[in-house]
């Protein structure tokens, strides 16, 4: 589909397992095994000096309960005029040394949009930090935009998250904590016996000092297991999914938000690997996939956007887009994971959607089409509107006049804030 720069779309106004422990067994928020996309990764468990290099990192990074940052994290609220803006970075995925186009990327879309909140959507960082000082560096590289704005943060994890681990001994865990440490960092302490980390949902203020709209952060995982029962999952899709205590958490949370404000909140979801529903929506169809679905399911859906890569899900579905549909509250869900594809659409009531790539480091499109794709999703909310999501709109490193060769610009670790060397 030919892309549409600046795409903008208007939310529609709707009418009216195995065993979890088999399942979660190698979740536990460390590094799982798996394959990546682009290279063959083999992610094994810490030793004996991985352990004492872990001890290391746990003595450095603050606890996910003592936070600093947690303590004096700013207040969300919509701006007097009823407006709030969100920008959604994804996959900025680089080690200690970041290319630089990748944070000139996301100042100019900061100081563009000037958002009320911005969202890492996961795959922060990646492969490449050997010690817990270059992991730190990594995670403070793609901090600072924000933190030297003072604009209030947060992120998820996606698949590439701990690629790092075996070498560093900094498992997500942690890497949550040293986020958290930050001012401007609002992620909460993550959900207690949910799979993952990180899981969490942020309410944002009206006008009237009462929540006007609600932000769910969920960790989609890395990669699926080798084997469930004995099986193994040869010939299905290698990466992770949202897990039944995860649908089950946000379920439960959503009808306790409710019941406490005695109304639904509008909301928006964020997570890393998208669901089936995605594929389902481009063709039109759970079976076909020829042009004519596709124009079948672009008409319906009011798809915008480009698909230049097949959507990677998990192996299950994973029964998040049937609860989100049933409680009526998330108007859309968005993701990234595969950088090359920026459509949305309208998927029986719920916004399904990418946010494409903001890092220059990672893989893009093809010879010098590499890094037409590089950019971010903005989301516009009006506490006044139906729903409260009013749009969103992706912006592109072409619009800020920022270096599109197909290249490699790395640059030196940014300084990290005094205490946290």
């Amino acid at each position: 589909m030919t892309e549409n720069r600046n795409e903008h779309v208007e939310v529609p106004r709707p009418a009216d397992q195995p065993a979890a422990d088999q399942l979660n067994a190698d979740r536990p928020g460390v590094a799982r095994d798996g394959l990546g996309r682009r290279r063959f990764m083999t992610l094994t468990g810490l030793g004996a000096a991985g352990a004492a290099v872990a001890g290391a990192a746990a003595a450095a990074a603050p606890s996910a309960a003592a936070a600093p940052g947690a303590e004096r994290a700013p207040r969300l609220r919509f701006r007097k005029d009823g407006t709030y803006t969100i920008v959604q970075f994804n996959d900025t995925q680089d080690d200690e040394k970041i290319d630089r186009r990748t944070l000139e990327l996301m100042r100019a879309v900061l100081d563009d949009e000037r958002p009320d909140l911005v969202i890492l959507n996961g795959d922060n960082i990646t492969g490449g930090c050997d010690t817990p000082l270059e992991m730190r560096q990594a995670m403070n590289n793609v901090a600072q935009p924000m933190e030297e704005r003072r604009i209030p943060w947060a992120i998820t994890f996606g698949n590439h998250d701990e690629d790092s681990t075996p070498s560093s001994g900094v498992d997500e865990a942690q890497m949550l904590a040293f986020y958290r440490s930050y001012r401007h960092n609002v992620n909460g302490p993550t959900a207690k016996g949910v799979t993952g980390q990180g899981n969490s949902h942020l309410l944002i203020d009206g006008t009237n000092g009462r929540p006007a709209f609600n932000v769910w952060l969920l960790d989609s995982g890395r990669y699926a297991p080798g084997t469930i029962d004995g099986q193994d999952l040869t010939g299905y899709p290698t990466w992770d999914w949202v897990r039944m205590d995860q649908v089950d958490w946000y379920y439960r949370t959503s009808v306790e938000l409710e019941e406490r404000y005695r109304r639904a909140i509008p909301s928006l979801m964020f997570i890393h690997i998208p669901l089936w529903e995605y594929r389902f929506m481009w063709f039109g169809s759970v079976d076909g996939r020829t042009a004519a679905d596709h124009e079948r399911g672009a008409a319906r859906h009011q798809i915008v956007g480009e698909r230049n890569e097949e959507e990677c899900p998990g192996p299950f579905n994973s029964g998040l887009f049937s609860a989100v549909q049933h409680r009526g509250d998330v108007k859309g869900i968005f993701c990234g994971h595969d950088h090359v594809n920026t459509y949305s659409g309208s998927y029986y009531g719920v916004l399904l959607g990418y946010a494409g790539n903001t890092g220059f480091g990672t893989y893009g499109l093809s010879g010098a089409e590499r890094n037409r794709l590089r950019g971010a999703r903005v989301y516009r909310l009006d506490e006044s509107a139906d729903g409260v999501l009013v749009d969103t709109t992706m912006r592109f490193a072409s619009e800020f006049g920022i270096d599109l060769t197909a290249d490699d610009q790395w640059m030196e670790p940014l300084p990290l804030p005094r205490g946290r060397a």
